[in-house]
């Protein structure tokens, strides 16, 4: 019986100096995907995910569509290096939702590094206009952690994997949770260095301008189901594509109960696409029996490639 597999993709955060470099100069594909971007956005995007500086390209409106493009590009090549790849769904951590849909068919390459590049440049506007942070917490429970969020005054963002959830908020009430989080008992309670409150009450600001970017997209139904952060179900229609992705910018991103609606659909792969392995590593922990692959340079390429191959023979 064929194993049912789910592409993942990398959401921001996951990028880092020389990412794409070396699938740029082995593969004419990936050197394509590269090019194409220069003329869909009129900069020089490659020489920043080849070369940095590493300050350039964190900034939002450029991290996101270069997660994007690399995230492509590792797609492309595995279709190429994995003759009749087949995958029944996909999904994607935050800007790896718009990555998820784009490899579903919903949206164009194009296109959907155009939005990358327009949803991070209004997440960006919206770090500015507000005084926010974010910080990862582990090993404290999620309903201990809830309530920990209540008592300081920010929100859950990100439910990553058992352990590991990101908060969200002013910077004063993030410091304030850290300290009632290591009090409760976590592990650790750390600062993250980002921009600003990623998927929190703070980012809705930008929501009115994400509608009005994603009513102007030409977006399709997709071809196998893509998981929603917001609802940790399946997509439905191209409306509620756009109602969702505008939902995501200020909610809670569902990571954990994504992975986990999967593994209880029959899913028994998952293959991590673009730069570094943080969803690999919250794959594992979440289902432990899952085969877990990954696409982000060279040798994950030709590691991932031999395996397909290997057992589709």
């Amino acid at each position: 019986m064929m194993r049912k597999t789910a592409l993942l993709f990398a959401g921001q955060g996951a990028q880092v100096v020389g990412m794409g470099r070396d699938l740029a100069g082995s593969f004419a594909a990936a050197r394509d995907c590269f090019d194409r971007s220069r003329t869909v956005l009129g900069d020089d995007l490659p020489s920043i995910c080849f070369q940095g500086p590493e300050e350039l390209l964190t900034r939002t409106e450029n991290a996101q569509p270069a997660i994007f493009l690399t995230s492509w590009a590792a797609f492309q090549l595995l279709k190429e290096q994995v003759v009749g790849l087949t995958f029944q769904a996909t999904a994607g951590l935050s800007l790896g939702e718009l990555t998820a849909l784009a490899a579903a068919g919903a949206v164009s390459f194009e296109e959907g590094l155009k939005m990358a590049r327009q949803r991070g440049r209004l997440m960006q506007e919206a770090c500015e206009l507000t005084h926010g942070t974010m910080a990862a917490v582990l090993g404290l429970e999620a309903a201990v952690l809830r309530e920990v969020c209540d008592l300081a005054g920010v929100e859950m963002a990100n439910l990553n994997c058992p352990g590991q959830i990101v908060i969200s908020g002013e910077t004063d009430k993030i410091e304030k949770a850290c300290e009632l989080a290591k009090a409760k008992g976590a592990r650790r309670a750390v600062r993250l260095p980002v921009a600003g409150a990623y998927h929190s009450r703070l980012m809705a600001v930008a929501q009115p301008k994400v509608r009005l970017m994603l009513e102007a997209a030409p977006l399709r139904p997709p071809c196998v189901p893509v998981i929603s952060n917001v609802t940790a179900r399946p997509h439905g229609t191209v409306d509620e594509i756009r109602q969702r992705l505008t939902d995501q910018v200020a909610s809670p991103v569902r990571w954990e109960d994504s992975i986990r609606y999967l593994a209880g659909e029959g899913f028994t792969r998952f293959i991590e696409l673009g730069p570094g392995t943080a969803l690999s590593g919250f794959a594992k922990r979440i289902t432990k029996d899952a085969e877990i692959l990954n696409v982000a340079d060279l040798p994950s390429l030709e590691n991932t490639a031999r395996i397909l191959n290997g057992q589709s023979e």
